[in-house]
């Protein structure tokens, strides 16, 4: 029973069909139809379906005799970023003795839904290539890649063979730390835009002491050391650095307004992505970071700090965050703040107001945490109500859709004076330049010494 299982998966489980294969029986098929009006054709159909047996024997004979099957591995990362394309490679190498015809399919994770992914290449006799292509994730969590599966073809081709490789990986999507190691630069005093790098002008003195050194020309002389001064006979001043080990904390809204998709990533997607980004930045500037999350209730909360395990910290507390179905509650937020971090720190508050309304239910507890910290909320923009405002209006119907969509907009414009009005600071940013605004803003604010 054994040899009949082995033999019926060899002769028939691995032997597929091709298109020219069902071609050529269709046209034997209607040649013998043809010759029984016609008895005098029906040599041809003879000699034909004899000639196409002998070749599907030969083309499996090809396929099936060699004792070698083709070489194929994935070669991919451990760690997938989210919302990014990441690289992934299959190494095949064609083992026969003579050129292969190879139909490539990779089971792809259920999460990008993609049913058609099928390379075809041709490669020549012990011809080995690298393919690359790339992938998409737009969840956080984990991804199951199966095996890869080849369709072996001879010059024949009547036939095709199977072949499959065991390739099981399971890896993790995590946020986006491509981004995070595209903006390291940013952590230098400067501050990208569209255009390029703007360097902006300091306001006043650090007054962080580094170290007592010999004055030397242009050097302040309002940083004349004279007590030093007397004890060496020589000038002597203060040398005063960027102030460091400042506190930031990243605080993430996972209310149901955050589950608002944009591009195929939800808003939280977006926020974790740029305080990810933010806090690399942020260590890279010498300040102690933390996170917090929140929704109805406390989430996560990583103590602020500046040791380089930290950003792996960072990275694994936001890979598994996901968005609450329910109303944030401000009030416990601001208990929560009050009582865990004692210092004042600049508090980076990724949420979404859709209304003036919405703010004004949370807008004193916003006012008592801006009252012991920096606060600087960043909130979205609604770009498809921004592009509903800028159409043409052609009928009631379009009038009534421009009209409130403009109410909209408007509103969130307001809110930011809202917000101005008692001395918080806010941004308005559209959720694919959240990363960058955020970063620009973190940045200006060190600069003039504003935290």
């Amino acid at each position: 029973m054994g040899f009949l299982r082995f033999l019926a998966h060899r002769v028939f489980l691995d032997v597929y069909l091709t298109n020219r294969f069902f071609m050529m029986m269709g046209s034997c098929i209607f040649l013998y139809i043809v010759s029984f009006f016609y008895p005098q054709l029906l040599l041809l159909p003879q000699v034909l379906l004899g000639c196409f047996v002998l070749f599907v024997m030969t083309d499996y004979f090809i396929l099936f005799a060699f004792k070698r099957e083709p070489v194929a591995r994935r070669i991919m990362a451990e760690r997938l970023s989210n919302g990014d394309d990441n690289v992934i490679s299959l190494l095949i190498r064609n083992t026969f003795p003579f050129r292969i015809d190879m139909e490539l399919i990779d089971e792809l994770p259920v999460q990008f839904q993609k049913r058609d992914w099928v390379i075809e290449q041709r490669l020549m006799a012990g011809e080995q290539k690298n393919i690359r292509y790339t992938v998409r994730p737009t969840e956080r969590g984990e991804y199951h890649f199966g095996r890869i599966i080849i369709y072996l073809r001879s010059k024949l081709g009547f036939i095709k063979r199977r072949h499959d490789t065991e390739a099981d990986t399971t890896v993790s999507v995590f946020p986006s730390f491509i981004q995070m190691r595209k903006y390291e630069l940013l952590s230098q005093t400067t501050i990208q835009t569209e255009a390029g790098n703007t360097r902006l002008r300091k306001i006043g003195h650090s007054m962080e002491f580094e170290q007592i050194k010999e004055y030397v020309r242009g050097d302040d002389n309002r940083t004349i050391n004279w007590k030093a001064t007397a004890r060496k006979g020589m000038l002597m001043v203060n040398n005063y650095t960027d102030e460091r080990s400042q506190q930031v904390y990243c605080i993430i809204d996972k209310g149901r307004l955050m589950k608002m998709p944009f591009g195929e990533l939800t808003l939280l997607d977006y926020a974790v992505n740029s305080a990810l980004v933010l806090a690399n930045v942020c260590l890279q500037k010498q300040d102690r970071v933390g996170v917090l999350t929140f929704s109805n209730k406390l989430g996560s909360l990583l103590a602020a700090d500046r040791k380089p395990i930290q950003r792996e910290n960072i990275l694994q507390l936001l890979y598994n965050q996901q968005t609450a179905f329910l109303e944030s509650d401000y009030e416990m937020l601001y208990m929560q703040i009050r009582n865990r971090i004692k210092h004042r720190s600049l508090l980076v508050l990724y949420t979404n107001f859709e209304s003036l309304s919405g703010l004004r239910r949370q807008l004193n507890y916003l006012r008592s945490i801006a009252r012991h910290h920096l606060l600087l909320v960043v909130f979205f923009e609604n770009t498809e109500l921004h592009q509903l405002s800028g159409l043409d209006a052609e009928n009631i119907e379009d009038v009534y859709i421009k009209t409130i969509a403009e109410k909209f907009e408007f509103e969130k414009r307001l809110i930011v004076k809202e917000l101005k009005k008692y001395g918080i600071l806010s941004i308005l940013t559209p959720p694919e330049k959240l990363t960058i605004n955020a970063v620009n803003k973190y940045l200006e604010l060190k600069t003039q010494q504003a935290m």
